[in-house]
């Protein structure tokens, strides 16, 4: 894959070709994309009982927007424990995304305290959800439920997690050819949505 140039304008023109940016071993920023591709389909999405009541309630956690953006993307980073793609370059070009509105996260914060969260870009009608941590139970589930709400109420259509895992399979995330993902993603750029 060839090295990632990190401006903004190449940015979101890669990620409007499907293309994201990945920090390897040796620190350099590459290029990827993934076939099959993971997308969490918004009018399916599944949150168990429990996680339900608690979002509806959610006692000692409050759901926060574009808070600490940066803040959340370095516990991303420290949640991998040293196997993590996000290196300073990237937190570096996902500031400048988020100061021009581009780039957003969801938190969940605790007595005052970051202890869950993601982030992720918003193209159009498309959401990119790049990382998620926590440190408390439920914190990162909290957000990605805040997150699927918000971008349904805001008329998104597409929610890419890039690929798929068990825990994002219990919330109804699926894997499609590239292709078929490519066609969901030029539907989904001509729209106007807004996520702030």
């Amino acid at each position: 894959m060839s090295l990632a140039r990190l401006d903004p304008e190449t940015l979101l023109s890669a990620y409007a070709q499907g293309v994201f940016p990945m920090a390897d071993r040796d620190g350099q920023v590459r290029w990827y994309s993934a076939d099959p591709r993971g997308v969490l389909p918004l009018d399916s999405f599944h949150v168990a009982h429990t996680l339900a009541q608690l979002y509806r309630n959610p006692k000692k956690f409050e759901l926060r927007i574009n808070f600490d953006f940066e803040g959340t993307m370095r516990a991303c980073a420290l949640q991998r424990k040293g196997e993590t793609w996000i290196n300073d370059k990237l937190v570096s070009a996902y500031v400048q995304l988020h100061d021009l509105g581009f780039a957003h996260s969801v938190e969940t914060w605790c007595e005052g305290e970051l202890v869950g969260g993601l982030y992720g870009v918003s193209l159009g009608g498309a959401f990119f959800g790049e990382s998620m941590f926590h440190t408390k139970r439920d914190a990162s589930k909290l957000a990605l439920v805040h997150l699927v709400n918000r971008l349904k109420e805001r008329g998104f259509v597409l929610l890419d997690t890039q690929a798929s895992t068990e825990h994002l399979k219990t919330f109804g995330c699926i894997e499609i050819p590239s292709v078929e993902y490519l066609k969901r993603l030029q539907s989904a750029l001509p729209l106007k949505c807004v996520f702030d």
